[in-house]
């Protein structure tokens, strides 16, 4: 259908009047004061100093920075003014403040929590490592007196093998094993089975929890382990048997 170019047009229904969307919302200083126009240049100046300001307050200061800076670093942080100032609370007797660590501490600007952290990680992860390697050690330095008792490493395994199945037969499970783990103990079992000790039956009633506590205690005592007091280890050798049922 042709349109009639030469009969007047129909005029349109007008609608709402549009609002332009309004400006951004920029700071009156930022604007030219005669145009009204947003200053680009001066609003990519002070964001350039805002950055630099806060990268300032994240991360330290230089090396050469001034005691005042350092110090409202260090407050803003909640960084101690030194290392004596830190309050560790130990979580192990083994784990107490050490001044030289705090020092080192401080100068790589940890906060009072992060120190506090590593010493709690420090006996969580640390401490564990130290009882096995201690435990470990005197394991091998039992063992080697008894390479020398026996005449070597191999025919202390022949023994060894022997004694593991005469204890397993004829000795409670708590007395086997608190024999097993010193010097003197594997002595006192060859001892035992060598002349057979009557008495020393597998289905006697087990030590109680107190004496077998006391007798452990008797065999962390120096002169059990170390100086060997032949009145000390016969005690200890004969409490074992008691308990045994003799």
């Amino acid at each position: 259908m042709s349109t009639d170019l030469l009969q007047p047009s129909t005029p349109k229904a007008e609608g709402p009047a549009v609002t332009p969307p309004p400006g951004p919302d920029v700071p009156e200083k930022f604007r030219d004061p005669e145009t009204g126009e947003v200053r680009v240049d001066a609003l990519a100046k002070s964001y350039r100093e805002l950055e630099r300001r806060l990268s300032q307050r994240i991360g330290p200061p230089p090396a050469d920075a001034s005691p005042d800076a350092l110090q409202r670093f260090r407050e803003a942080m909640d960084i101690p003014g030194c290392p004596e100032d830190y309050a560790i609370t130990p979580t192990h007797s083994l784990c107490c403040a050490d001044p030289a660590v705090n020092a080192r501490l401080h100068d790589a600007h940890f906060t009072q929590a992060q120190a506090q952290l590593v010493y709690e990680l420090a006996a969580e992860s640390l401490l564990p490592l130290v009882a096995e390697a201690a435990a470990q050690y005197e394991a091998d330095r039992q063992r080697e007196k008894l390479h020398v008792y026996f005449g070597g490493s191999e025919p202390f395994r022949r023994v060894a093998a022997q004694l593991n199945a005469w204890g397993g037969a004829n000795l409670p499970p708590p007395v086997f094993q608190a024999l097993s783990t010193t010097h003197e103990g594997v002595l006192a079992l060859a001892q035992m089975m060598r002349t057979g000790e009557p008495g020393l039956a597998k289905e006697a009633s087990p030590p109680t929890a107190a004496s077998e506590s006391e007798l452990r205690q008797m065999m962390r005592d120096a002169r059990y382990w170390r100086s060997r007091d032949p009145q000390f280890v016969q005690r200890v050798t004969e409490g074992f048997r008691k308990l045994a049922g003799k």
